[in-house]
């Protein structure tokens, strides 16, 4: 009986263990944002040079173009007339398509800081925790001093 109980109380001061840490966990969310814009841009065309000749009897020769220039002359009784087009280049409004792709990461973090504790431990948990691994020693030599108690009892080895 004073064995089991010699046992009994080495056990109960060595089950106290160290509380186990929280794990940091982060969450992370990513939100990607796309944005189109239509936006209306100006360019510029250039106009090809042409070249446009009549040859007519008549005294009279109208030839029209929006970009030209005209030179008429008469000689023998005949008259000629040049169409030339000026180097022109034209505005054309064009829509250009913007694509603005944008992500967002968004992190929470778990962050832990120590807390200190408002009461003071109490004398049986300092107790535990200044001799619990002593307890412990002596708990494994007691379970040495039992085995080798059997061996010699039972005859096992001869000393």
């Amino acid at each position: 009986m004073r064995t089991s109980t010699i046992l009994l109380f080495a056990l109960l001061l060595s089950a106290c263990g160290v509380a186990r840490p929280v794990l940091d966990r982060d969450n992370t969310k990513v939100e990607v944002r796309t944005v189109v814009e239509r936006v209306t841009d100006t360019a510029w065309i250039s106009l090809p040079v042409e070249m446009t000749r009549v040859e007519t009897l008549d005294t009279v020769s109208v030839l029209e173009n929006k970009f030209a220039r005209s030179s008429a002359v008469v000689s023998a009784g005949v008259l000629r007339h040049s169409l030339e087009t000026l180097p022109v280049s034209l505005p054309v409004e064009v829509e250009k398509e913007i694509v603005i792709r944008d992500s967002l990461v968004y992190r929470d973090r778990v962050v832990s800081v120590p807390v200190e504790v408002e009461r003071p431990l109490s004398l049986w948990q300092r107790f535990v925790l200044r001799y619990g691994g002593v307890c412990i020693c002596l708990l494994a030599i007691y379970a040495i001093y039992l085995i080798f108690n059997f061996f010699y009892k039972t005859n096992l080895f001869k000393l």
